[in-house]
């Protein structure tokens, strides 16, 4: 059976595993005064599988919900807008999300006061709350939705996990690794350098693609990759250029990684700053996972040089089934 049948029918099989492949979207909570004691809130609840993330917003004591109203669901959030009437205001009082500890996403906050003065906090399941005012915009917190992004981002890892495949090769025939360092930089290069532009341009609204498209095209250069290092062929474009797939496939990637930028949005005034750092973020994850793979390999080549071959072809098989489920999910959930 060749290898895209085998993934195929394996994915078929593991199909009642329910695995989404991407990280659940931050939640957004916007507080902008629009006159004294007065705020107009935005607030975006992910919606993991089917059902709302069970995280409420929780403000002080003598502030009261003057006017709401639900829109419709957007990219996997639903979409809540109201009136908050706070008599003694918000500066210097706290705000807090109640649910968010027993869960493993994050909520970015921003305000806006009266005076015009802007804050801006990444609350955690670790720090819930805080307090509002004389800090203003904290956009190091997009170097940390950045890390995280790709962290959690499971399909991305996936990804970076197949092209050392190429770059850090291992024989399907005998097993016997091999290390090469300019592959492997030439690789994450292009990637990177890939997936930084389209990022950078989806994030300022020079160009975008839908979301949905784009993840389910994700889920497919997974699975090609793992059917072309499991065919073992030497003369093919990916095994020869692997930067080449990289960069190909790292412009959509770049897309993908702009959904998390889309749900919050860029901060007024230091958008290209936030920018930058959620880009930083994305790498420094992006470095973690080659790095542990460089070790892992490092340690396989020193206590053995080779191993056996169904060692070798089960993190391609696994790797390959599930962006496979992946695949026909998202493809699914677009036509359906």
């Amino acid at each position: 059976m060749r290898p895209l049948r085998r993934i195929v029918f394996a994915a078929v099989v593991s199909s009642a595993v329910v695995a989404q492949g991407h990280e659940i979207r931050p939640a957004y909570l916007q507080i902008e005064a629009t006159a004294a004691g007065d705020y107009e809130v935005l607030w975006k609840q992910p919606v993991a599988g089917a059902q709302l993330l069970p995280i409420v917003p929780v403000f002080p004591e003598d502030c009261t919900v003057a006017a709401s109203t639900v829109d419709a669901s957007v990219r996997d959030a639903l979409v809540r807008r109201f009136t908050l009437r706070c008599p003694n205001g918000l500066d210097g009082q706290t705000v807090a999300i109640d649910g968010l500890a027993g869960t493993i996403t994050d909520v970015m906050l921003r305000v806006t006061l009266a005076d015009g003065t802007q804050f801006s906090r990444l609350l955690k399941p670790t720090s819930p709350s805080a307090a509002i005012g004389g800090e203003g915009p904290q956009v190091l917190a997009y170097l940390l939705l950045g890390i995280e992004h790709l962290l959690f981002g499971y399909d991305h890892i996936l990804f970076v996990v197949s092209l050392m495949f190429f770059t850090a090769p291992v024989s399907l025939r005998d097993g016997r690794l091999s290390v090469h360092p300019g592959a492997l930089i030439k690789t994450v290069t292009a990637f990177t350098a890939a997936h930084s532009v389209t990022l950078s341009f989806a994030a300022l609204d020079l160009a975008r693609l839908p979301q949905a498209p784009v993840e389910a095209v994700i889920a497919l250069s997974i699975v090609f990759l793992a059917v072309e290092k499991l065919r073992g062929t030497t003369d093919s474009i990916t095994a020869k250029h692997t930067w080449v797939v990289a960069f190909v496939f790292g412009l959509l990637h770049g897309f993908g990684f702009a959904g998390a930028l889309a749900d919050i949005g860029l901060p007024k005034g230091n958008a290209l700053l936030a920018l930058l750092l959620f880009n930083l973020g994305v790498e420094i994850g992006q470095l973690a996972i080659v790095a542990l793979g460089i070790v892992v390999i490092w340690v396989v080549v020193s206590l053995r040089r080779s191993v056996p071959r169904p060692v070798v072809e089960a993190p391609l098989y696994v790797t390959g089934c599930l962006a496979a489920y992946w695949l026909v999910a998202r493809v699914a959930a677009i036509v359906g």
